[in-house]
């Protein structure tokens, strides 16, 4: 399995250690606009007008300081940076060495700033959304669309791609058709009804990550998927469901309370 997730935007400042080094991260193709987007990003991040350009309030002009010195700060594993919802129900950062294995193979997490890294990649704390116009870059997610497809294109062609990404960051990266493509969906259940929500989806997306990186048996398909979810249904889950979609695309959707 392939199984993406977004970046978080709360985040942990590692308090020590080496800096950055963008040749160690992994899908090292992605290494050059890598370095072109943390140019750009430190250079905006100097303006006078900073926030303005990257679309953020004056409660993050600290972030967006430190934005400034991503070259020299304290890196960490992407695991322990990102610290949202999603990644504290997954437990990312607290894996057992098996499943942290598993993880590192199977797992990326879609960045505005890095591309695609792995939990294990050790990356500072920044602040960068996909949806910025980035200058000189303009829109983020189409300068990342073919550096993407050249670092992941081969990685899910053949294998079940587990889709967990919010729409900017699903923009950056479409999956290729040799791959099995299953979209993340969470519904909450009241009265009988059913409707899409955006409360407590990225803690049952973590928790569904959290199940797939742990369970005894690997996923393969999207049957396997489902098969999966299912082991959640009455813990976790009311439901779930693997709805077919158009050339090879499902929806996998997560019912709760």
């Amino acid at each position: 399995m392939l199984l993406l997730l977004p970046p978080s935007e709360g985040k942990s400042v590692p308090d020590d250690g080496a800096p950055l080094d963008l040749a160690s991260l992994s899908s090292p193709s992605l290494t050059g606009h890598r370095k072109a987007v943390l140019r750009a990003l430190v250079a905006a991040s100097r303006r006078r007008d900073a926030l303005d350009v990257l679309g953020v309030s004056s409660g993050l002009a600290d972030e967006v300081a430190r934005n400034v010195s991503l070259a020299t700060a304290p890196a960490a594993p992407a695991a322990q940076v990102y610290s949202g919802v999603l990644y504290a129900a997954a437990g990312l950062a607290d894996l057992a060495p098996a499943a942290a294995a598993r993880a590192e193979d199977s797992v990326r997490i879609v960045s505005a700033l890095w591309g695609a890294v792995s939990p294990g990649d050790r990356i500072p704390a920044y602040r960068l959304s996909m949806g910025t116009r980035l200058p000189p870059l303009g829109a983020l997610a189409p300068t990342w669309r073919p550096h993407l497809a050249g670092a992941l294109d081969a990685r899910a062609t053949g294998d079940v791609v587990i889709d967990c990404r919010s729409a900017p960051y699903a923009a950056a990266w479409k999956v290729p058709a040799g791959a099995e493509h299953v979209a993340v969906r969470v519904l909450r259940e009241l009265d009988g009804r059913r409707s899409v929500v955006s409360h407590n989806a990225k803690h049952t997306r973590g928790v569904l990550t959290g199940h797939l990186l742990t369970r005894p048996d690997p996923v393969h398909t999207a049957e396997d998927l489902l098969k999966a979810a299912y082991e959640l249904v009455g813990t976790a889950l009311l439901d779930a469901t693997l709805l077919p979609g158009a050339r090879g695309a499902s929806t996998l959707e997560l019912v709760v309370s």
